[in-house]
Order: C-alpha cells, then structure tokens, then sequence
C-alpha cells in the first residue's frame, strides 16, 4: 500500500508541473505528445518548438545520438500548417552517395544499372509536407551541391532526367556532428550550411534534463508492459536512486532500451535493482 501511496503521490506531482508549466496549456491547439517531460530545458525547448512550426523556416536539429531528435521534427510537421500533407524521412548516414541521391531525387528507367522503371524521390513525395533529413553531416559534397540547388531553386531533375520538377517542401534536418568543424575541414559546404541553419534547436542530452529521467522510466515501463502483456507496474526506490545516478551516454534510447529489458526479464509487478 505505501508503495502505491508512493507512486500515486509522484504522479500527481508530475501531472501538477506539467499543467502549470509545459507549452501548450495556453495554447491548446499546439500537440507536444511525443515529447515526455516537463524540465525546464524541456520547457524552454517545446516553446521554441511552438514558435518555429507555424512559420515554413528551415530548422537544423543538433544533439546527440538517442535525444529524439526525430520526434522533435515530427512534433514541428504536426504543429504546422502542412500537418495534413506528408511527412517523409530519410536517414543519410545509412545510404551510399548514389543511392541516397536517387532516393532524394529520383530516377528514370534506364538511368543506371537495375533502375527498370521510372521512381519518385522523396523530395517529390514530400510535396505539400515536410522532408527530414537525418544526419545531415553524412552527405557527401557532390549531394551537397544538389541539395543546395533544390533549397535555392525549388526544383531538381531526376538521376537519368532531363525535365525539371518543381516541389514545395519544407525541410527538417538533424545532425549529431559538429557542422562547423566539419566546414572547416572542406567536408561540409558553408553555403548549405547557411541555408540549413535558418532556425537551430538542440535536442538535450538525458544527463541535462534529469529530472525527466524517472518520468521517462515510468512511461518506457507501461509501453513496454503493454508490449509483453506483463502486470509490472512501478519501479523499486533502489531502482528509481540508480536511474538517476547513470549519466545515460546512449541518453534516452539507452534508457528505453534498459527498461524494456528489465520488464521483460522481471518476475513480478515491480522493477528491481537486480
């Protein structure tokens, strides 16, 4: 009983700051739902949030790997007036130089070896929406140079194309690196840089918002109960003094990951330190 006592009296302090604090309680219409929790860096950030979705600015995200930066761009597309049309990722780092540009822009049949059949890019799916762009910095210079056309010209011609198209795109990039180092080594265009960097937020690293770290706990704890179909409903005080104690490289990531694996391998409701 003490320990749902206990549980209780934390939730309801959670719910308490949340309400008097986090963007959106004066502003009913802005949707922060996929950001959890109510720091005051978390604040601080969402209301940036708040101001930036409703313009069409390009927005650079900086922050580490396993902040969320994708659900800072999808919380931008839902609170901005392109939420109705679509929101299309694509993660750089993942893809070689000439498959990340056919994937950008497109090819025609015939235009190299396997292309059989003509294919849309991403850009001209996300027409009428926004474009994110993860890990920016990965793109190689000659990708760049395309990339820095279409942002001037609102256009580009499909790998293997000769006929213009024309979109109307917003785009969302984030990065983990260091663009300016990256300048300064000739790996990164300046010019780009200048067109991405319009807006810039940073997405925390765990280790400066924890505060947010038993409230995240608590929300990976019901996911992932609700995953496996298992009754473990709160975490020990031994557990909840360790997860605030952890610096979290892998930040929040590594803690939904840790989380997951504790719901799964417990034998009863509760999360211990073992």
């Amino acid at each position: 009983i003490s320990e749902q006592q206990r549980l209780i009296s934390m939730l309801q302090a959670e719910l308490s700051t949340r309400q008097e604090s986090t963007p959106g309680r004066s502003d009913p219409t802005f949707s922060n739902d996929l950001i959890k929790g109510s720091s005051e860096i978390v604040v601080r950030l969402l209301e940036t949030i708040r101001k930036v979705a409703s313009t069409d600015a390009t927005v650079l995200i900086r922050g580490e790997s396993g902040t969320g930066k994708e659900l800072l761009a999808q919380t931008v597309h839902l609170n901005s007036p392109r939420c109705d049309g679509p929101m299309i990722a694509v993660h750089c780092g993942a893809l070689s130089a000439s498959l990340l540009e056919s994937e950008l822009f497109g090819h025609v049949k015939g235009a190299f070896t396997g292309a059989t059949s003509d294919r849309k890019g991403r850009f001209e799916l996300a027409h009428g929406g926004t474009l994110f762009l993860d890990e920016i910095g990965d793109i190689s210079m000659e990708t760049q140079i395309k990339l820095l056309r279409v942002l001037q010209e609102r256009r580009f011609e499909p790998v293997g194309g000769t006929t213009p198209i024309e979109v109307d795109v917003r785009l969302v990039t984030a990065t983990h690196q260091d663009l300016e180092k990256l300048i300064r080594q000739g790996k990164f265009r300046e010019d780009l840089f200048y067109r991405l960097n319009v807006i810039s937020v940073t997405s925390p690293a765990l280790r400066e918002r924890d505060d947010d770290v038993i409230e995240l706990a608590e929300h990976f704890l019901r996911l992932a109960a609700k995953r496996t179909g298992k009754a473990v409903v709160h975490l020990d005080d031994e557990v909840i003094q360790a997860l605030r104690l952890y610096r979290w490289p892998g930040n929040v990531r590594e803690l939904e990951n840790v989380i997951e694996r504790a719901v799964v391998l417990a034998d009863g409701p509760s999360i211990g330190l073992a």
